[in-house]
């Protein structure tokens, strides 16, 4: 009886299913900024929706497809990326940097939720930032006083993942997602999260302990370019 139950637990994944992942790595950024405008483009209810496709290979609706294709064709064809790009940076200069209230998870608060799933509560725009990307708060205290709980941060995304060793980045990796100061491995594949807070203990031990990460694992690499400091009243 077992043998014949398990191939029901089989999940096929369609082509077209596939196919719109691929195309969603090539476009995103390009052609839309994040799941969140990918999921009002095409109907979905919540950003998270398109999570599940990408993340967890959920099947995505062939109707859904279609519109999908319809909608960025231009982009799919590349008939007009340069475009697309003199408009975003026109609209970043006049409007300024999205901003995500994204917080800590339950499991802790260097551990944040995904911004792909955040709609954007306001925009940064101040000069020195025009470059940067996007802005998220800061959560928890391992980087003080460099970074404080609650300012808020402008990152530039670093494509290549050429890290200037002693500069302070946004990194994700793995499950979490977290600010650390990047110093340089005992070998070139690797880097050291350093925390900035030295004096927080637990016993003998540092609560915020440098560890390191392959280079490798390292999904999105984020320059901290500038600082917004909550005032105190």
């Amino acid at each position: 009886m077992d043998d014949v139950s398990k191939p029901n637990k089989i999940k096929t994944i369609r082509p077209e299913t596939l196919e719109f992942i691929i195309l969603y790595t090539q476009l995103k950024g390009k052609a839309f900024a994040g799941n969140a405008q990918l999921a009002e483009a095409l109907g979905f209810n919540s950003p998270s929706s398109i999570t599940e496709i990408v993340k967890s290979r959920q099947n995505i609706d062939p109707e859904k497809f279609r519109i999908f294709k319809e909608k960025y064709k231009d982009f799919i064809n590349n008939k007009k990326p340069t475009i697309n790009q003199e408009k975003i940076t026109v609209n970043k200069a006049e409007e300024g940097i999205p901003m995500y209230e994204i917080i800590a998870t339950a499991s802790g608060v260097e551990v944040y939720n995904d911004i792909n799933d955040s709609q954007p509560v306001g925009r940064m725009n101040f000069p020195g930032i025009e470059d940067c990307d996007f802005a998220l708060p800061v959560w928890g205290h391992s980087m003080y006083p460099y970074l404080e709980n609650g300012c808020w941060v402008a990152l530039k995304i670093i494509h290549d993942k050429k890290i200037l060793p002693g500069e302070v980045y946004y990194i994700e990796w793995g499950d979490y997602r977290m600010y650390k100061r990047l110093l340089a491995g005992d070998s070139p594949d690797e880097v050291i999260a350093h925390s900035d807070n030295t004096t927080e203990m637990i016993g003998n031990r540092l609560k915020y302990a440098p560890f390191p990460i392959n280079i490798a694992d390292i999904k999105k690499l984020c320059l901290v370019k500038d600082i917004h400091k909550k005032h105190n009243h």
